[in-house]
């Protein structure tokens, strides 16, 4: 008897890894498990798209939302609305056996939705820079894809921590990131943006709010008289966020000229590109200095 279950442990310990269960823990703290890696998948949200691609597990998508632009592959996959509203019934009929879906993202009652259904759900919530390298190797082992997934997460904690290294130490810079202009709105020290200014040795003058993306007035920024001013998102380019700042020059950002605009999907995405806005946001706190 020991005989045979040994040579069943051995058979099984052989079996491809597409035949053999896996799980992950999502960020819930759930845990997600399938008989067999996932070869349907479908993504919630733009950066989940990217993550999936990033671990390797692009090849087995068969349905996004809108703005799953990156890489340029995505964009030829079939959309199901956007991350707020998702057509349930087209998603259904692609018969995923994997969903990743995006907490604050994604309605709530859709994701309840398609658990009633008995869809697996995979829901992400990055939050920080360390968050990123975790969900690719979860996502890799959920698809199958663990070394491509280590691989790709190894690489971005390297060159994380090359930027930690090489600029965290220097002296603190003042900084204030604007992600809209009305309502004036920042980032508070729970941000991923918040990660990618520490990392860089600077300092988020709202670091300190309660709310993730909290409204703020010109008046507070001024008085906290930040060294540098950061804008993205819709902003990108837009030079009326300069006018408008310009119009207080008793600011040492403003007087000494250090605003600068990052794209937003090199640092509002929760990907690995982050760290390529992570480099454009060191170098200008560096210039700053």
């Amino acid at each position: 008897m020991l005989r045979l279950i040994c040579a069943a442990c051995l058979l099984l310990s052989t079996l491809p890894a597409w035949a053999q269960n896996v799980s992950a823990q999502d960020d819930r703290g759930e845990t997600v498990s399938l008989l067999q890696p996932a070869r349907r998948i479908i993504s919630l949200a733009p950066h989940a798209t990217e993550l999936a691609f990033a671990a390797g597990a692009g090849g087995f998508i068969v349905g996004v939302t809108a703005f799953s632009d990156y890489p340029a592959v995505a964009k030829r996959i079939q959309p199901l609305g956007d991350s707020g509203k998702v057509d349930i019934e087209r998603l259904l009929a692609l018969k995923p056996d994997l969903v990743l879906a995006w907490q604050s993202g994604n309605h709530s009652g859709d994701l309840a939705q398609l658990e009633r259904l008995g869809v697996r759900l995979f829901v992400t919530e990055p939050r920080h820079l360390q968050d990123i390298p975790r969900l690719l190797r979860a996502i890799g082992q959920l698809a199958g894809t663990d070394t491509e997934a280590a691989r790709a997460a190894a690489g971005f904690e390297q060159r994380m921590s090359g930027l930690k290294n090489k600029f965290a130490a220097r002296r603190q810079v003042s900084v204030f990131y604007q992600i809209w202009d009305a309502p004036l709105m920042t980032v508070n020290g729970e941000h991923l943006i918040n990660d990618v200014i520490e990392l860089c040795g600077g300092r988020n003058i709202f670091a300190g709010l309660t709310n993730l993306t909290p409204v703020v007035s010109m008046e507070s920024v001024v008085s906290r008289d930040p060294e540098v001013i950061f804008a993205s998102g819709g902003l990108y380019r837009n030079e009326q966020v300069w006018k408008n700042w310009r119009r207080f020059s008793s600011m040492r950002a403003v007087r000494k000229e250090r605003m600068y605009f990052i794209h937003p999907d090199l640092i509002q995405r929760q990907t690995p590109r982050v760290l390529e806005g992570a480099e454009r946001l060191c170098e200008q706190l560096d210039h700053a200095r």
